[in-house]
């Protein structure tokens, strides 16, 4: 069984017992979250499709907070003496899914 939520702006495909990384949440460490936008599931081949279900929900917990790798941003104009080095690190949530209830 799997679905498909939407969770700070993005949708994740979810199954039970698996770990996701989220962006940041406003929740602490072995905190159980609910998530309610629910677009799709998938059970043993009944799909149910809409914009958001009515009942369907998700249940996880959050294991830890962290950051992503660095990603470096690089500016240049050729000819001009302008170079400009940026780095950026995203903060991130790891949620395990306990349930997934129609």
């Amino acid at each position: 069984m799997y679905a498909i939520v939407n969770i700070a702006g993005q949708q994740f495909k979810v199954s039970e017992n698996k770990p996701v990384y989220v962006h940041r949440l406003e929740a602490n460490e072995g905190d159980s979250v609910e998530f309610n936008e629910v677009l799709l599931t998938d059970d043993n081949g009944s799909v149910k499709i809409g914009s958001a279900l009515k009942g369907a929900k998700v249940k996880a917990k959050v294991l830890s907070h962290l950051r992503g790798d660095k990603v470096l941003v690089f500016k240049k104009k050729r000819r001009k003496g302008y170079q400009k080095m940026n780095g950026h690190r995203q903060n991130f949530t790891k949620i395990q899914i306990e349930s997934i209830s129609i």
